[in-house]
């Protein structure tokens, strides 16, 4: 399983892992999304977005604050990513669908993206990435 979501007393922590950087992103995204919404699906939507950063932690943080303010100031709900990572810039498009009330009212109001703890790690058994994420809610 790409995340799995471990105890916390107060808001939302997730475990995320891939075998690739580009898919660590992009799962740490659906993660936020499956929490913000239990009823999503691929729409008419893309959202494109550019970052960079001065190291991959960073990167993480502020690609998933990107998506959330784009999710609440266009009043979208995203179900999709793709991410593509060169050196410390990340270049990605969203996919989703406008807000609706009556299909998107269940989930979680995620406020923001913690840097506490979150450094993403590769694992040494199996190679892949991992990084525990805490969703402010």
């Amino acid at each position: 399983m790409p995340f799995t979501e471990l105890e916390h007393t107060a808001d939302i922590l997730v475990r995320v892992n891939a075998s690739s950087i580009e898919h660590l992103f992009a799962e740490a995204a659906r993660a936020m999304f499956s929490f913000m919404h239990e009823q999503r699906k691929g729409g008419p939507v893309a959202r494109t977005l550019t970052l960079e950063a001065a190291d991959m932690d960073t990167l993480l943080h502020d690609f998933l604050s990107e998506l959330l303010y784009a999710a609440e100031v266009d009043n979208l709900v995203f179900s999709d990513v793709d991410v593509s990572i060169s050196g410390s810039t990340l270049a990605a498009t969203a996919y989703g669908e406008p807000f609706d009330p009556d299909v998107h009212a269940e989930g979680a109001e995620i406020k923001g993206v913690s840097y506490y703890g979150l450094q993403i790690r590769k694992t040494e058994q199996d190679n892949h990435y991992r990084v525990d994420i805490l969703f402010d809610v």
